[in-house]
């Protein structure tokens, strides 16, 4: 038997947490015969250890090693590389999930390259997103597709590579020996080859580990003696080595953990100063961005006051992104942005104008006069400054970049003072988003990263004050699909692509609902993002007070003309309210929870109603009391019924067949 691919689980202690991945890597399209998986059980006390064991005994194509308990994967990642058959191996965290087709498609992409590294696109539901799929290539090169935001050993293999250039991941090892493992591989390999136009592998969040400060700087300086061995002085060497220079040397100094622990900090920072006067020359400090240049100076100086100083004023900066237009090109969305970094006080970040120059106000804690201009000046970081528009499906954590036209303002704020704000236009077309394939259905979410200046720093798109656009469009292709622009309660983005029914494409807008009162009367008009040719079923709006006495009141909903270019039609609910003594049929005071009724399902919409002293206004959902039980009366016979498996679904069921709206 030729084995193609060798998968290597590690495994230790997780619950029912690794089943998603096991499962994944045991029910691939691949043929069993095809491939194997190696689960390497880390000492593990959970009662793992034998359901692997049967696991094993049960599958042709599944073996199970185990190791005494070593704290790090690292160890077992190297027996299980040992003992793999394939031509091919993948490694696999317990927190990880692979596509069905996850290992025909790398394995064929690998054939078809002659690559000894395959980069199959990874997604995950944590962190910034993963630029370096933006395309796939069959000859990738370390910088200029990115590479470096992919030191993680989650790829495709070629076996015989790894065993000719000895590549193994030191022990016990931290996240930088993984760095280390990754970047032999992309130093030595003939073909690197990046597949990105299908998701292979979803990422779990992994626990973080704290590394101890010696053991960083030893295994840093074994890394770039590799680079050394590889790289030739030089520009390219320089760009490698300003890497880990910005992420493993001077980006933990900015962290809270740093700036608030005084007992090894001292340590820590005489290893940086040891680190930066061996390996990280002053002319690096070019690639850094200006709080990073900032620190590197005061290393040099010996100023670890002005470092704590710096952490604690910075670490709460962020990015406002604020859309500016929405409209709809045919079946493309058309987004205009306007990107601007915020400061620690929440108010946009300021530069001093002097003359052509700009420079960077550091925090009033920090002692400016110690920073001279050639670490303040960010004149050419603004001139580069740019930012990346991208779609993050909510569920799956699959990130697809979208195209943008940018451009950078300077705008003055009095006296020398200037802000810095880049103005875009993004286009969204469903058809072709996914790297040249339609968007798969579900809620895509729209966030925006910014570089340059004197910060990056990701945030979601969010609208400005005015009325939310919630016409939605029917895109042609593959097939006819409703696309709705939609909106967090925050004012958030997104995107829902295919709707499951016409009630939900409602409920997705429901926060842009309006209430007028008018003769005692509350008019309760939602938004309806695309009205089909039938007109759509017949609709009831239903009310529910939270309440210890749950009333419920319900009204017809009915269609009315919406807003051109913003809105296809509204529904309109006609609801009395009565200040005192409400009957049946009338909203009273309290709070009110809002669904939607048809004769095929209930849906909850994403608002409720206040009604205080006759007066009815909008609240989020979330605002109000959380959901009683749909019994009525919150009495111990009540609290005791809630505990019993179904009791809740089968009283909803039942009133929701007494009430329904009826049509004749």
């Amino acid at each position: 038997m030729v084995v193609k691919v060798s998968v290597i689980v590690n495994v230790h202690n997780p619950g029912d947490t690794a089943d998603a991945c096991i499962r994944s890597a045991l029910e691939q399209t691949m043929p069993a015969a095809d491939y194997e998986v190696i689960l390497v059980d880390d000492g593990s006390t959970d009662g793992i250890a034998e359901r692997l064991d049967t696991i094993a005994a049960n599958r042709d194509n599944a073996r199970t090693l185990h190791l005494p308990h070593t704290g790090s994967p690292m160890h077992g990642r190297n027996v299980g590389l040992t003992a793999a058959t394939g031509d091919y191996v993948f490694f696999l965290d317990q927190g990880d999930r692979l596509e069905r087709d996850a290992l025909a498609r790398m394995h064929e992409r690998a054939v078809e390259t002659d690559a000894d590294v395959l980069i199959g696109r990874l997604a995950r539901d944590h962190g910034p997103p993963l630029i370096a799929f933006a395309r796939s290539t069959a000859r990738a090169d370390i910088l200029r597709d990115r590479l470096l935001s992919l030191l993680r050993p989650q790829q495709l293999y070629r076996r015989a590579f790894l065993v000719e250039h000895e590549l193994g991941f030191a022990v016990p090892g931290g996240r930088l020996a993984e760095q280390a493992f990754v970047m032999r591989a992309y130093l030595q390999a003939k073909v690197i080859a990046v597949l990105a136009d299908h998701v292979c592998c979803h990422l779990g969040e992994r626990p973080r580990a704290e590394e101890e400060p010696r053991a960083m700087a030893k295994e840093l300086r074994g890394l770039l003696d590799d680079v050394d061995t590889y790289v030739g002085e030089g520009r390219q060497r320089d760009r490698m080595y300003a890497y880990w220079y910005r992420y493993a040397v001077l980006r933990p100094l900015l962290t809270s953990r740093f700036a608030e622990s005084s007992v090894d900090r001292g340590l820590h920072f005489r290893l940086v100063q040891e680190l930066m006067a061996e390996r990280f020359p002053e002319r690096l400090d070019r690639y850094l961005p200006v709080q990073l240049r900032a620190v590197a100076a005061f290393v040099r100086m010996g100023r670890l006051d002005q470092i704590v100083l710096l952490a604690k004023s910075s670490r709460r900066c962020g990015l406002r992104a604020d859309l500016t237009e929405v409209r709809w090109d045919a079946h493309v969305l058309v987004l205009g942005v306007t990107v601007e970094v915020l400061g620690s006080d929440d108010r946009p970040e300021r530069y001093r104008s002097d003359g052509p120059r700009l420079n960077w106000i550091p925090p009033r804690a920090v002692d400016a006069r110690l920073l001279g201009t050639s670490v303040t000046d960010v004149s050419e970081a603004v001139e580069r400054a740019r930012i990346e528009v991208y779609v993050r499906h909510a569920e799956t954590g699959v990130v697809h970049f979208l195209p943008l036209a940018q451009h950078v303002e300077v705008i003055q704020d009095g006296g020398r003072r200037v802000r810095l704000q880049i103005k875009g236009e993004t286009r969204i077309d469903v058809t072709t988003a996914a790297l040249g394939q339609p968007l798969r259905p579900g809620q895509w979410e729209v966030h925006v990263r910014m570089f340059g200046g004197a910060n990056q720093a990701r945030s979601r798109v969010s609208r400005t004050a005015g009325p939310l656009n919630c016409l939605g469009v029917l895109a042609q292709r593959p097939r006819t699909r409703l696309v709705v622009p939609c909106w967090t309660d925050q004012g958030e983005l997104g995107l829902a692509v295919e709707p499951r029914s016409f009630s939900e494409s409602i409920a997705l807008v429901s926060p842009g609902v309006e209430v007028k009162q008018l003769d005692g009367n509350a008019y309760i008009v939602l938004p309806v993002p695309y009205v089909p040719p039938s007109g759509g079923p017949p609709l009831e709006l239903v009310l529910r007070s939270t309440g210890r006495r749950e009333r419920e009141v319900c009204a017809p909903a009915l269609a009315e003309a919406g807003v051109p270019g913003r809105l296809a039609g509204q529904l309109v609910a006609k609801v009395p309210v009565k200040r005192l003594m409400p009957g049946v049929e009338h909203l009273g005071p309290g709070d009110w929870r809002a669904s939607l009724r048809s004769a095929d399902e209930e849906l909850g919409l994403r608002f409720a109603l206040e009604v205080r002293r006759g007066r009815v206004e909008v609240r989020p959902a979330a605002a109000v009391h959380p959901e009683r039980s749909p019994m009525g009366r919150d009495t111990a016979l009540h609290r005791i019924g809630r505990r019993l498996p179904g009791a809740r679904h089968m009283v909803r069921l039942a009133r929701a067949g007494s009430q329904r709206y009826l049509r004749d």
